[in-house]
């Protein structure tokens, strides 16, 4: 057996870790001692990571060799589009971050206390078109006018949502670390290009086959020109986001105004 079909962890939480009374401080102490017990550094392979003090305000574990920090959310069964997050404004401050997290998304199975899914959201892909304001408290509620946010998982392009565990089972570390690293060209550039990046991306996505067309993704001029209104060149700014898309390999030019997704 090939080192990469070998499973790198267990799949099961550890139950003596369960102290608490309440389900919800059960499931984070659960979830976050199975990742201190088995998850890798999908930045660098590290084997362990480690965890930050308790409370820690932006993130919840670090890697030891490579400095990436992670922020875990874990839910009940399937992950979903949209995750619930904190304080609205805390996360504007955060996207701002040099050290803002990436982010861990464990789906766990509650009745069989094991994992069923994880993946691993590198900090580069956030930006603030997948941070949703949820509505202020009202001014009778107990914090009133704060505001929180949710994450909006499904508006991540495939790329940036890398999966660790599939459906309860694991993927080779080799092929994590290998979409990890075909992204890091995204942390280089500046918050704008990134964000025409991933949401050109998003559209290629969307139009749901690999094969497509420069027409296709022209459809989408009306969803870009909404992002950016101050951008008054809108098909020429596609135009270049999918030459960018193509040196970095996560599209094929097949000539005539064609392209085919690599990923």
């Amino acid at each position: 057996m090939a080192e990469d079909d070998v499973p790198w962890s267990t799949l099961g939480f550890a139950e003596e870790a369960a102290v608490f009374k309440g389900p919800t401080q059960n499931a984070r102490v659960l979830s976050e001692g199975w990742v201190a017990a088995n998850a890798f550094c999908p930045s660098c392979g590290a084997t362990r990571l480690t965890a930050f003090a308790a409370n820690s305000p932006v993130a919840d574990f670090h890697c030891g060799d490579c400095a990436e920090e992670y922020e875990l959310k874990a839910t009940k069964g399937r992950i979903d589009a949209k995750l619930v997050n904190g304080a609205w404004g805390a996360m504007k401050a955060r996207l701002a971050a040099a050290n803002n997290p990436s982010l861990m998304v464990m789906g766990y199975d509650k009745a069989r206390t094991r994992v069923t899914d994880l993946i691993v959201v590198p900090s580069h892909f956030f930006t603030e078109a997948i941070i949703e304001p949820r509505k202020p408290l009202s001014m009778t509620a107990r914090r009133a006018g704060w505001q929180g946010c949710n994450i909006l998982i499904g508006q991540v392009p495939l790329a940036g949502r890398i999966p660790l565990i599939r459906a309860g089972a694991h993927v080779a570390k080799r092929a994590v670390l290998d979409q990890w690293r075909a992204t890091l060209f995204l942390r280089d550039a500046t918050p704008t290009a990134r964000g025409w990046l991933l949401d050109v991306s998003k559209c290629v996505e969307d139009i749901g086959r690999p094969d497509f067309t420069l027409a296709e993704v022209y459809g989408f001029e009306a969803r870009l020109a909404a992002i950016y209104p101050n951008n008054n060149n809108v098909r020429p700014k596609i135009r270049q986001q999918l030459q960018v898309l193509r040196d970095m390999g996560w599209l094929d030019f097949n000539g005539r105004g064609t392209y085919r997704r690599t990923s």
